[in-house]
């Protein structure tokens, strides 16, 4: 396999700056995502680092606070055209969020909700689109037997993964995720991560954290984020045993955060 950085990037970040009324949130950062890797971004509360995973599928448009200069290159093309089409932006770009929240529906239903809205209606494509997202998400074997039952029934952790596999019942091309296993036990959180290390093979991958030893485990690049800048972004067992900013090694022997 070609390494990620001789690629060309799925995402390029060029100069990126956001703002909300009179705070500078992210400040003029650049970075490419390639696909067959999981970027993995830390650092402090209040770094941007949740702003930057919103950025990628313009759901800070929703904060009419919010305003974003510089461009965001998805395959090519800028997402702030003004053609650009969002919905088809956050079918290509899905994100996984902190806290699981199913429908209120049953496993099925869940899974399919994405693809019917974007015009997929034949029964054997939709149970093939469930089957595979539920295999890729570590979770088939655990629900098989139980598909129409309600999705709230499931455990903390499965739910969480049910969700990942709503994301990818759409087939995207980049996936981002916000703090995927703070609320998961470590068994839930090992499926996440062993998910995450299998998808990596046809997707790109953002995962944000505030576990730098998930960080270490879970990415092949780590950038470090602070107060809305890009510190440094290197290959992961380099920036944690050979950080080139001081800051970032005092992050991570946690000095600070």
């Amino acid at each position: 396999m070609m390494p990620p950085e001789q690629n060309s990037p799925v995402i390029e970040v060029q100069n990126l700056t956001v703002t909300s009324y009179d705070r500078t949130i992210l400040d003029g950062l650049s970075l490419p995502v390639y696909k067959n890797e999981r970027l993995a971004i830390i650092g402090p509360s209040n770094s941007g680092k949740t702003t930057f995973l919103r950025c990628l599928n313009r759901l800070n448009d929703l904060q009419h606070s919010f305003k974003v200069s510089g461009t965001i290159l998805l395959n090519g093309s800028n997402i702030f055209d003004p053609g650009a089409d969002t919905a088809q932006l956050r079918r290509k770009v899905g994100m996984v969020y902190a806290v699981p929240v199913p429908l209120p529906w049953s496993i099925y239903e869940n899974l399919v909700y994405g693809p019917r809205l974007a015009g997929v209606r034949d029964k054997n494509r939709l149970d093939e689109l469930v089957e595979t997202s539920l295999q890729s998400a570590f979770l088939w074997g655990e629900v098989k037997d139980r598909l129409h039952m309600p999705a709230k029934n499931l455990s903390g952790g499965q739910q969480q993964r049910l969700c990942l596999a709503r994301v990818l019942a759409l087939e995207p091309e980049v996936l981002i995720l916000d703090e995927p296993c703070s609320a998961l036990d470590p068994i839930s959180t090992a499926k996440i991560e062993d998910a995450l290390f299998e998808l990596k093979s046809r997707l790109a991958i953002v995962l944000v954290t505030n576990n730098t030893k998930q960080a270490a485990r879970a990415s092949d690049r780590t950038a470090f984020f602070l107060m809305g800048k890009l510190i440094e972004m290197k290959e992961t067992g380099r920036l944690f045993t050979n950080p080139s900013d001081k800051r970032t090694n005092d992050y991570l022997v946690g000095q600070f955060g």
